[in-house]
Formats: C-alpha cells, sequence, structure tokens
C-alpha cells in the first residue's frame, strides 16, 4: 500500500523558515546555563534549575517585559 503525503503544520513550517529566531535564543539560554553551573563550581544535579534560571534571565520572567 502506498505511503500517503503528509503536509507539515504550518507551525512546523513556520519553526523551520525561523529556525534561525529559535536557535539564537536557545544558544543564550545554554551559554548562561553552563555560566550558572559554573558558578555553582561544577555541582552536579541542578542542570534543569540552571536552564529554567537561565530562560527566566534570557527571555524574562512569565508576565514581565525582558529588559533589552
Amino acid at each position: 500500500m502506498p505511503r500517503k503525503s503528509v503536509t507539515p503544520f504550518p507551525a512546523t513550517v513556520a519553526l523551520a523558515e525561523n529556525d534561525s529566531a529559535v536557535r539564537e535564543p536557545r544558544e543564550q539560554i545554554a551559554a548562561r546555563a553552563f555560566e550558572l553551573f559554573l558558578e555553582r563550581g561544577r555541582e552536579d544535579g541542578h542542570d534543569l534549575d540552571d536552564w529554567l534560571q537561565a530562560e527566566r534571565e534570557v527571555l524574562g520572567a512569565p508576565g514581565t517585559a525582558a529588559i533589552a
């Protein structure tokens, strides 16, 4: 039986077209999370906390405007 052609969702297409817009903040968040890890003395077990803190710092806390 032949496979059906699948059309991507519009949001997926938009993400693919704007990949650099998504990649840049993600890279900034990753870099800041790594800085937080280093500041803690490379202590394991806080990766999620570091990532969420970095997101707040890079993107701004929910409901607040990010400071440019």
